[in-house]
């Protein structure tokens, strides 16, 4: 095509010097210059062409060296992504637990940070507690440890453990009352289960004011503590404990109970005294409502010789008049204490429970079985239960056959 281009060319030049031509010639020169012009721009168009299409294989192949490029560094990003994941599951994520189980650690007033990490490393693994100071190191939580009761749990990591720490979200106690006998062993058996201090506990509770702020006294107190177990903070407060025992026993006396001891005209004060008596005289739950019928029995009867009631006459009294309740027999002796708690002086219940009944102590006296026995005293088998006795000369043949019995086991 070059070399048609260069002979067009030069016969153009060439015939331009033809001074005088033919008419005829002349036209064939215009058709022939016409053709030279059209073939120019053909020849201009293939080049054109031709450069467009190197252009586009250099473009296509640069389009195509960068969707590599890109693809390689994705890959090399994922995989960074997916190991930096993989690190960060392991540290942040994975069990906090070294060896699967359950652990809970306990936070006090006395903890800071370096002492909080003493008992979490007792029970983390490294790469955890490495985290959870990572993350501590990059927050406010080394000046604001708050107390509690945090559960380091196999499905549980630093990340998680951290955030319920740093923000005091604790696991609950199940916290039992137990059914002790005085008020300080009350307060340390509390303490066993919470943050607080038993002699804080005993404090409120031989506290006049405290008592009277919640309807009782320092000898009814107890009467507020029904022996259930309850989901409770460790940390809680003296007054927050009291305060849900409070609410756990109005509780528990709404509906039934209540009506009941209304128709036995006992206040719920009353009914837990009757029942700690009843504990106190047999652990046999089934003997328990004949139990809390005869001492009902005595305690609403009114006659000439017992115009206010016959008195209780309960052995368990005259133990917890002495606080001597390992006494195994009560002799004549013991029974001239001068004590609000000896029954055998004083008619009617005494001030106050002698111990914190039992539930099943509690629902004795409400459902007590209706009978006329006025005594009763323990059967010589020792089976911990008791013979029972409409008259004072039948109950003196029972109370000399277990007489006997403990004096042939040497029982003093």
């Amino acid at each position: 095509m070059f070399v048609f281009s260069s002979f067009f060319v030069t016969f153009y030049h060439n015939s331009a010097t033809i001074k005088h031509c033919d008419p005829n010639i002349k036209h064939t020169k215009r058709a022939i210059y016409e053709k030279i012009r059209l073939l120019l721009q053909i020849e201009k168009e293939i080049k054109r062409k031709r450069t467009n299409r190197k252009r586009n294989k250099k473009s296509i192949k640069k389009t195509n060296m960068k969707k590599n490029l890109i693809k390689k560094c994705a890959v090399a990003a994922a995989a960074c992504a997916v190991m930096v994941a993989g690190v960060g599951y392991y540290y942040f994520f994975s069990s906090m637990s070294k060896d699967g189980e359950t652990h809970y650690v306990y936070v006090d007033d006395d903890d800071n940070i370096d002492s909080v990490y003493t008992k979490l490393s007792d029970v983390s693994a490294s790469h955890s507690l490495a985290a959870f100071k990572l993350l501590t190191n990059a927050t406010s939580y080394a000046s604001h440890v708050r107390t509690g009761r945090y559960a380091i749990e196999p499905s549980t990591g630093a990340l998680q453990t951290f955030r319920h720490m740093r923000n005091g979200q604790q696991t609950p106690v199940n916290l039992t009352v137990p059914s002790v006998r005085t008020l300080d062993k009350l307060a340390a058996e509390l303490s066993k289960r919470l943050m607080v201090d038993s002699a804080d506990i005993a404090k409120a509770l031989t506290s006049e004011a405290t008592c009277e702020k919640y309807g009782y006294d320092t000898a009814t107190i107890a009467c507020m503590f029904i022996p259930n177990t309850y989901d409770i903070y460790w940390n809680t407060s003296v007054e927050h404990l009291l305060d849900r025992m409070q609410k756990e026993s109005k509780r528990f006396w709404e509906g039934d109970r209540t009506v009941k001891a209304q128709q036995m005209k006992l206040t719920p004060n009353e009914v837990i005294t009757l029942a700690s008596i009843v504990d106190e005289e047999t652990a046999n739950d089934e003997e328990k409502p004949m139990v809390a019928g005869m001492y009902y029995n005595r305690l609403m009867l009114r006659n000439a010789e017992y115009p206010e009631g016959m008195p209780l006459q309960a052995d368990p009294t005259i133990k917890y008049a002495w606080k001597r309740f390992d006494l195994k027999r009560i002799y004549n002796n013991l029974l001239h204490i001068k004590s609000p708690y000896n029954t055998y002086v004083n008619p009617g219940l005494p001030p106050g429970p002698i111990r914190i009944p039992s539930v099943a102590g509690i629902d004795a006296v409400l459902n007590h079985v209706n009978h006329d026995f006025i005594y009763m005293c323990a059967k010589e088998d020792f089976s911990g239960t008791h013979n029972f006795a409409r008259s004072y000369k039948e109950h003196l043949q029972n109370a000399a056959k277990y007489s006997k019995a403990l004096n042939e086991r040497g029982i003093k």
